[in-house]
């Protein structure tokens, strides 16, 4: 048991799929999983272990944004032991060719948040995923023939800016950014930290540049096909 998680160390997988809404995690948990089983309700931030082809798999809820995120991700690795954590969600493209429902394999994750910079007294550290991860899942997107990119991404601290998004991030777009999101720079870091495998899988809901939308059905049928990937790669 860890102060935001009323799990036991047993309750949880070595391998968890992390979802920033805890909803998401009960319908992969529900959808997905086998005798799936509720291990934390601690601030409704819900947490399941069940089987995915015979194996224990665990789905996170972790909230928004990389300090919430990085409460859960740190809990999983200190206290639940947890050696292999795959984000799961959504991100805005940064590139026209980056469509909606397309796949991010998020390979570093660059951010406008100082989060980092007290460990390393100013200085930048380099987010990146586990290659072995990495790996994996591109080789399931090229058998399956999911379009996909694979590249650096931004975790921002900010959902909403005061000016049009493509003016307020136009170096980044200018430096070959994918997309944005919340929560991925955290996540490696503590991977780094704690030389756990991680990685972020991401669909496009929306892509800043063209100003083209997911559909609702659209967001269903992309979310499928990450949902698979996730579980397949981890």
């Amino acid at each position: 048991m860890s102060i935001h998680n009323e799990a036991k160390q047993e309750d949880v997988a070595e391998k968890v799929l992390l979802a920033g809404d805890p909803l998401r995690a009960q319908y992969i948990a529900k959808n997905y999983l086998k005798n799936a089983v509720c291990y934390n309700r601690v601030r409704n931030m819900l947490g399941y272990t069940g089987t995915y082809d015979g194996k224990k798999i665990s789905v996170q809820g972790t909230g928004m944004g990389m300090p919430s995120m990085s409460i859960y991700a740190y809990e999983l690795i200190n206290f639940y032991k947890a050696n292999s954590l795959i984000r799961i969600g959504t991100c805005g493209s940064f590139q026209a060719d980056v469509k909606v429902k397309n796949i991010i394999l998020a390979m570093g994750a660059s951010t406008d948040s100082a989060m980092n910079r007290p460990i390393f007294q100013g200085a930048d550290f380099s987010n990146i995923a586990d290659y072995y991860l990495l790996r994996k899942a591109e080789e399931y997107c090229r058998k399956k023939g999911l379009p996909h990119a694979i590249g650096n991404v931004l975790t921002s601290d900010h959902f909403y800016t005061e000016e049009n998004p493509v003016e307020y991030y136009k170096k980044w777009i200018e430096y070959g950014i994918k997309a944005v999101e919340m929560e991925t720079a955290a996540l490696y870091s503590l991977g780094a930290r704690y030389e756990v495998d991680t990685l972020s899988i991401l669909t496009v809901s929306d892509n800043l540049v063209t100003g083209e939308h997911a559909s609702p059905e659209d967001r269903e049928t992309a979310f499928d096909n990450m949902m698979n990937l996730a579980l397949e790669t981890i």
